[in-house]
């Protein structure tokens, strides 16, 4: 099977995994459980949860101990892409090529769904960790949680947000990205590495080649942000400029930001093959993803 088609299948096996995790929609209130559904089923790359099953394979763990948590990270992602494109946030009417959750269903419900999303995924993962009670499944969640949180996403978008029109050195917009994007990439590949049993020396590396990526990443989102169009992103181009913020493009221009993300990208690749063949599949796909267009 070809790289494409074997990330496809993974695509496919996470989208039905997260039909069986979604609450299933209730008589009263049904608004609720169908706001959630239009962010989380909106399509995407499905890479957060990808990482997590990817990781736990290449330590020799079982993907079904891993889904769960793959399923409910997910779940945080979509969530933290509905309130980002909240008027009070990034103000954007467009994501994966559809209205914004905002624009459907009133800013009130999109933060709401966004809550949802976020409450249910520490719910699928507790029950993960209630029914299977180890340090394997208490890593991952922990993982996670530290990913998303006030050690993580969540401080990052603070400090994003706090210095929207205000001019910041490469040190604040790396702490920016190390925190707001890489963080979560981070606990997805600790947490697949966490569940599938590995060492504490290799959850690091795995953390470390994370970090790199999600940095990448972020950087070639920059880029894209300037060089694409809207039908290829899904979503607004130049949303940066219009909201005033510094990044990797405004400091260094699109040629040194490339070539700065692939630097990081080629220090995650020398990770995976120190680790081996069983890294074969996040090494091709870290590759892939700095040659992505959307």
């Amino acid at each position: 099977m070809d790289f494409k088609s074997d990330m496809q299948a993974r695509i496919q096996e996470i989208e039905a995994a997260l039909q069986t995790y979604i609450p299933k929609q209730e008589a009263f209130p049904p608004v609720i459980f169908e706001a959630m559904g239009y962010s989380l089923f909106a399509g995407g790359k499905r890479l957060r949860p990808m990482m997590v099953l990817a990781a736990c394979e290449a330590v020799g763990g079982k993907k079904e101990m891993a889904m769960p948590f793959a399923c409910a990270l997910e779940m945080i992602h979509t969530y933290s892409l509905i309130h980002d494109d909240l008027p009070a946030m990034d103000n954007d009417d467009y994501r994966r090529g559809r209205l914004t959750s905002h624009k459907v269903y009133g800013e009130d419900m999109a933060i709401l769904a966004g809550d949802g999303l976020l409450h249910h995924a520490m719910e699928t993962m507790a029950q993960a960790c209630y029914e299977n009670p180890c340090k394997e499944t208490t890593g991952a969640m922990l993982a996670i949680a530290k990913g998303a949180g006030i050690h993580g996403m969540l401080t990052g978008q603070v400090v994003d947000v706090y210095f929207e029109g205000k001019p910041i050195d490469k040190e604040t917009l790396d702490f920016i990205h190390i925190h707001k994007t890489a963080a979560m990439i981070r606990g997805a590949l600790e947490a697949g590495a966490r569940v599938g049993g590995a060492s504490e020396e290799v959850v690091e590396k795995f953390g470390l080649a994370g970090e790199k990526i999600g940095v990448a990443f972020q950087i070639l989102d920059d880029i894209l942000d300037v060089t694409s169009t809207m039908e290829e992103l899904g979503k607004p181009i130049h949303s940066d400029e219009k909201n005033e913020k510094t990044t990797y493009v405004t400091l260094y221009g699109i040629e040194e930001s490339r070539k700065i993300a692939a630097k990081l990208s080629d220090e995650a690749v020398a990770i995976w093959k120190e680790l081996g063949e069983s890294c074969d599949f996040l090494q091709t796909l870290t590759n892939y993803l700095l040659q992505r267009t959307y």
